[in-house]
Formats: structure tokens, C-alpha cells, sequence
């Protein structure tokens, strides 16, 4: 017995490892968007609501894709699934190669979605699989543990890919503003071109990735069966909107990852062009989001359940974040900033905390469930374009006023939306 014990022990560590890998890949290339809206902003000549469109097209993939992904899943199981989804990512990083060029920023926002439809399939299946891996009491701690692999490579994807890409780019564009057109197009196509090679060996590793999850031992689970007590609680339920926990959790997931993004992806912008922060300092803005976040997951992982409920957790997070918001609306120049980059502490324990708690009860409708989180993922692709349009109709620090109702559903959800059933 005792034997038996130690094996699934090692198999679960197993296959949290594995899973890990997964979401440093994907907190990798989605984190590039904070380099990739300033690097789009200078080489395609656009606005800041046309450069927040990067987000869009990124996290809007969640929302038309989330479904899609379930029916994948149900034929190909979580394993294959998730080896399926690292190759249509390479499929999308392959793309930037004309895009870039052709210097056409329609073909740069295809390849970020063909990128986040990857996305979409891999966190249909890797988010579900940590959070039923184990005991449901516990499930935001193994999250967190997953959430520390996707901030630390969310950390380094803007330093590694922002010394490539944002490189002099503010003698760049001094350069650029005394140019003719003939002598500018050359320099902005000269510009484009820095992002062939990182995204080649991007989707060299991606296809690499993917051969070793198919041929890897990790276990298939089974989502679609339910104990007695489940079964019977869930007798009536025809259908997955009558959970309303899940319904309630879907719109603070929505809201909180719009609020994520905003935070990771606009700082560098709003360093640069609402506080005039110079590029080679600002770019390190969002790696001090995700390290924030990283502060943020190391705590959960220490306090949940221990100490502190997920729930709890939630409310705190809620209530931190509308202080770091208003904070920086009402200062300005570094501490404005910084508070923006604190906002990653805020957020840090909030999806931990929304995936259990939305998902407590489903049974059988967990995999379907699952979707609908994924789903509001697309909060992503809405907030920070919302944000972008106040940038350019007020200035981009009032335009942070959008955090703060986010913030207060995220306390209501966690006070009181996920009780209700």
C-alpha cells in the first residue's frame, strides 16, 4: 500500500513538472506582447488603440477558440491535445517570418492569433488538468506552482526579447521623425526584420516541445465521471449554465485577465509615453510586474490552504488592487508606474482562486466548464484596447480608471458570487 502511495506520488510530481514546462512556454510567448505593442508601435507607425490591437488579436483567439478546444480535447485526450497545441504555436511564430518581411501589420496580428488559438488548446487542457490533479482544497497552491513557471518566463521574455527589439529604439525614432519617406521605409522595414530569427527558433523549440509532451508518460485523466454525492447533487442539471458560480467566476476571470494584461502589457508604453521614462529603462517595467507576480505565487504557495482560504486570498487580492490603482492615477513619474508593476502582487493569486472556486461542483461539467474560463481569457483582447482608446481620448494614466470596477467584482466574487449555486 505503502508502495502504491510512493508511486502516485512520483507519477502526480511527474506530471507537475511537465505541466510546468508547459506554462513557462506559454507565459513566454505571451508575455513578449509588452515588447511586441511598442517594438509594432515604431515599426508600423500606429496609435496606441491600433498597438493595444497586438493584445487583441492575441487573447480574442480564447474567446472564438475556447470551444473548439473542448471538442479537440474530447477526441484527442490532454496529452495529445496539448502536443497539438505547441505546433500550431509554431505555426503562428512562423508566420511573423513574412509578416516581418512585408513589414504588413494585419499578417503580424494573424500570426498572434494562429499563436493564441495554440494558447487556447494548451490552457483548455493544462489549466483543468493541475486544478483536478489533486485535491480540490488545495488546487490554487498547485497553481500558484504553475503560475511562479509562467510569470518567471513572462519575467524574462521582455528582457531577453526587448534587448533585441526595443534596442536604441529611442535614437531610433529621433532618426525616423528627420527622414524622407523612401529613407524611413528602409529603416522601418530594417526594424521589422529584427524579429525573424528570435521567432524561428521560437517554433524550432515549440515543434520540439511538442514531440516530447506526445511521447511523454503523462497520464490521461478522466473529468467527465462524478462521485454519488455529486452525481446526485447534479442529478437535475441539464445543462452547464446552471451553475451559477461558474457563469459569476467566468466574468471576474474575464475581468481579471483584462486587468493582468493592462498591467504587463501597457507599463512599458505608459513609462515611456505618459511619464517620459526613457525605452532603456522602461522596457524593465513588465519583467517587475511578473516579479511581483512571482512574490504574489510564492506566497500562495506557502499560505493556501494552510493559513489562508482561496478565497480569502481572492478578497485580498481584490482590495490591493484597487489601493495600487488608485495609487497610480493619483501620482505621477516612477511611483505611478511602479504601482502599475505592483498590480502583478494584486493579481498574482487570482486565477489560482477563480479555477477552483468556478469550477467546484461541475462533475461531468468540468470540461465544458473549463471552456467558458478559457473563454473569458478574451478579457484580455477587450480591456487593454478599451484602455488604449481612453489613452488616446484622455492620456494613458487616466485611462487606468478602467482597473478599478474590475477589481471590485473580483472582491464580490470572492465574498460572495462563488457561494452562490
Amino acid at each position: 500500500m505503502a508502495a502504491e502511495t510512493a508511486t502516485n506520488q512520483n507519477n502526480t510530481s511527474r506530471s507537475i513538472v511537465i505541466i510546468g514546462v508547459l506554462f513557462f512556454i506559454f507565459g513566454f510567448v505571451t508575455w513578449l506582447n509588452s515588447v511586441l505593442i511598442p517594438f509594432l508601435k515604431t515599426a508600423s507607425q500606429l496609435n496606441n488603440f491600433e498597438s493595444y490591437l497586438v493584445a487583441f488579436a492575441s487573447y480574442i483567439s480564447y474567446f472564438v477558440m475556447a470551444i473548439p478546444s473542448a471538442w479537440v480535447l474530447k477526441r484527442t485526450g490532454f496529452k495529445n491535445g496539448m502536443s497539438l497545441g505547441l505546433v500550431v504555436m509554431a505555426v503562428g511564430a512562423l508566420i511573423f517570418i513574412p509578416a516581418a518581411m512585408s513589414r504588413t501589420y494585419a499578417m503580424f496580428l494573424f500570426g498572434l492569433f494562429v499563436q493564441g488559438t495554440g494558447l487556447a488548446l494548451l490552457q483548455s487542457a493544462a489549466n483543468p488538468y493541475i486544478t483536478i490533479l489533486g485535491p480540490i482544497e488545495s488546487a490554487a497552491k498547485r497553481i500558484s506552482i504553475m503560475g511562479i513557471c509562467n510569470k518567471v518566463a513572462g519575467a524574462l521574455a521582455p528582457i531577453i526579447f526587448g534587448a533585441i527589439l526595443l534596442k536604441n529604439m529611442d535614437a531610433i525614432e529621433a532618426r525616423l521623425e528627420g527622414m524622407g519617406a523612401a529613407a524611413k521605409a528602409a529603416e522601418l522595414d530594417e526594424l521589422a526584420s529584427l524579429v525573424i530569427t528570435p521567432y524561428i527558433i521560437m517554433a524550432v523549440i515549440l515543434v520540439g516541445l511538442s514531440v516530447l509532451i506526445y511521447y511523454s508518460a503523462l497520464p490521461e485523466i478522466e473529468t467527465d465521471g462524478e462521485n454519488e454525492t455529486l452525481a446526485a447533487a447534479n442529478k437535475s442539471k441539464t445543462s452547464v449554465l446552471q451553475f451559477p458560480n461558474l457563469l459569476l467566476g467566468t466574468l471576474a476571470m474575464f475581468l481579471y485577465v483584462g486587468v493582468e494584461v493592462i498591467a504587463g502589457d501597457t507599463v512599458i508604453s505608459y513609462a515611456r509615453d505618459g511619464q517620459d521614462i526613457a525605452t532603456d529603462v522602461a522596457k524593465y517595467f513588465t519583467t517587475y510586474t511578473l516579479i511581483a507576480m512571482i512574490v504574489g505565487y510564492l506566497i500562495g504557495t506557502v499560505t493556501i490552504p494552510k493559513y489562508i482560504s482561496q478565497q480569502k486570498a481572492l478578497q485580498i487580492s481584490g482590495i490591493l488592487g484597487i489601493i495600487l490603482g488608485l495609487c497610480a492615477i493619483f501620482t505621477d513619474g516612477y511611483v505611478s508606474v511602479l504601482c502599475i508593476s505592483l498590480l502583478g502582487l494584486a493579481n498574482a493569486l487570482v486565477f489560482p482562486a477563480i479555477w477552483p472556486l468556478a469550477l467546484n461542483g461541475l462533475g461531468r461539467f468540468t470540461k465544458i466548464g473549463s471552456s467558458f474560463l478559457i473563454m473569458a481569457l478574451a478579457g484580455g483582447a477587450i480591456l487593454p484596447l478599451i484602455y488604449g482608446y481612453l489613452a488616446d481620448t484622455f492620456d494613458p494614466q487616466s485611462a487606468y480608471w478602467i482597473v478599478i470596477p474590475s477589481y471590485l467584482y473580483i472582491w464580490f466574487f470572492a465574498a460572495k458570487g462563488h457561494k452562490i449555486k
